[in-house]
């Protein structure tokens, strides 16, 4: 795949995840695309390949980070925050192990 093609799926890819992330959260998902389409511009002219692969990595990791870190909060009172996290973000709890094994 060239490197036009992955700057483009990173872009939407970008923009998919913002919606998933913030979804509900009209100022949240306006922010998210402001700075997407701001930081893609701003790199629009560049033309070094190190330098391409390098920001395709760094908004790859972003999007990670989004998809994997980000819980919405609701406020509910003065001092609570309701946790919405979304369904891929729920795992199953791994039981605590008091005497683990080592692995061979």
């Amino acid at each position: 795949m060239g490197q036009a093609a992955k700057v483009l799926q990173l872009f939407k890819t970008l923009h998919r995840t913002g919606q998933q992330v913030f979804k509900n959260d009209a100022r949240a998902l306006e922010a998210a695309r402001i700075k997407i389409n701001e930081e893609f511009k701003s790199n629009k002219s560049e033309t070094s390949p190190k330098k391409i692969e390098e920001l395709i990595k760094i908004g790859s990791d972003v999007e990670l980070l989004l998809r994997t870190s980000v819980i919405q909060g609701i406020h509910t009172d003065h001092n609570t925050l309701k946790l919405v996290p979304r369904k891929d973000l729920l795992i199953e709890n791994v039981p605590y192990c008091d005497a683990p094994t080592q692995k061979q």
